[in-house]
């Protein structure tokens, strides 16, 4: 394998992985735990992991003048996250069954992005993608029924 496939489908395999192990563990949390506590020590693993791959895998040495190129995007990256894990915790609280859940949350986002990348990214629209998502509609109509 090259490693432009490499790179094309290295990220593809990373997200399916962790989407995955995502998916049984959000489903796997206990009920009882508040969902907001399981987020913080979520997240505080997923800082000092970070900072570890940070000083691994980073450019720089210098982690005061990379944290000065931070922009408004981390922040509504952060609140977006909470947000996301918020929702799939509920989710599987509400009863969504692991199989179901993740495929509709993702089949509403892509329609959702659809319409994002035409207003603000100005990407086109065609026939194809219009009738991907009235595939995308019946396929929701018949995993939730």
């Amino acid at each position: 394998m090259n490693n432009s496939v490499l790179g094309l489908f290295l990220p593809v395999l990373i997200v399916v992985c962790a989407n995955t192990m995502y998916n049984v563990c959000t489903k796997s949390t206990p009920g009882e735990v508040n969902p907001f506590i399981t987020l913080f020590f979520t997240y505080l693993v997923a800082a000092v992991l970070t900072v570890i791959l940070f000083f691994i895998f980073g450019n720089s040495s210098n982690i005061m003048a990379e944290i000065s190129n931070v922009n408004w995007t981390s922040i509504v990256l952060g609140i977006s996250i909470v947000g996301l894990e918020t929702g799939y915790i509920l989710m599987y609280r509400a009863g969504w069954k692991v199989s179901n859940a993740s495929i509709v949350a993702n089949i509403c986002l892509a329609i959702s992005l659809l319409f994002v990348g035409y207003i603000i990214y100005k990407e086109n629209i065609d026939l194809k993608q219009i009738l991907g998502i009235v595939v995308c509609m019946a396929g929701l109509i018949l995993i939730t029924n």
